[in-house]
């Protein structure tokens, strides 16, 4: 007391929802090395600074390929393969085999086997370890030319209940920002200036690096797609 109090409240307060959650959980340290990750150690790495190197999928796959009581080991190398993992899920997903033909995958009993992970004290590694089996059977059924289609619906419903997207890492570094801002007031000033196709073609072309705009009363603003 008051620590777990305050954490409550703080939550409840910020997104007016009581009670916030059911269940509170401890969770392992994150390490960067022997140390744990402080910024009173002066050896914190931020989100924005994680982000800027890796995809949000690869981050959370990173931290969910731990038991949420352990503690987590930060590396480059730990991160470099968990994007590598993301992308072949992605790869997965993507269009493939022979619309109706056989579909030969049941994938009912890979959901159990995640299910029954998830049932297991939330063991994410083993419910990943999973996504990942169900994976290389739809690669497999694939490159025999069945119909994969409902194992691959299965493989992103049960990615997302882990908050993994499965879209394809923005291009586009953090610290364009300035540029982007210098963008978007170049088109604000070209639609003053009636010149349509000139703006269009910049929200075109910021659209196909992951970035949308919207216009708003107040302005013009935008946000990325990841």
């Amino acid at each position: 007391f008051p620590h777990h109090e305050n954490e409550i409240t703080q939550s409840e307060a910020f997104t007016g929802v009581a009670p916030f959650v059911r269940y509170w959980l401890h969770n392992g340290l994150l390490q960067l090395g022997e140390d744990k990750m402080s910024k009173s150690l002066g050896n914190l790495i931020t989100v924005k600074e994680a982000l800027e190197r890796y995809s949000p999928d690869a981050i959370r796959l990173f931290i969910l390929g731990s038991h949420y009581r352990s503690p987590l080991t930060h590396s480059e190398e730990t991160l470099e393969a968990a994007e590598t993992g993301m992308e072949r899920l992605r790869q997965a997903t993507k269009a493939g085999g022979e619309a109706g033909a056989k579909a030969v995958l049941d994938s009912e009993p890979f959901e159990r086997r995640f299910v029954d992970s998830m049932d297991d004290d939330f063991n994410t590694a083993q419910a990943i370890a999973v996504l990942f089996d169900l994976a290389r059977e739809i690669n497999r059924a694939r490159e025999e030319k069945h119909d994969v289609t409902g194992a691959q619906h299965t493989l992103a419903e049960l990615a997302g209940v882990l908050g993994f997207t499965l879209e394809e890492p923005s291009r586009l570094p953090l610290d364009a920002e300035p540029f982007i801002e210098l963008l978007v007031s170049t088109r604000v000033d070209l639609r003053q200036a009636k010149e349509w196709q000139l703006a269009d073609k910049i929200r075109s072309r910021l659209a196909e690096l992951g970035i949308a705009l919207e216009d708003t009363p107040k302005g013009t603003v935008w946000k990325r797609h990841r």
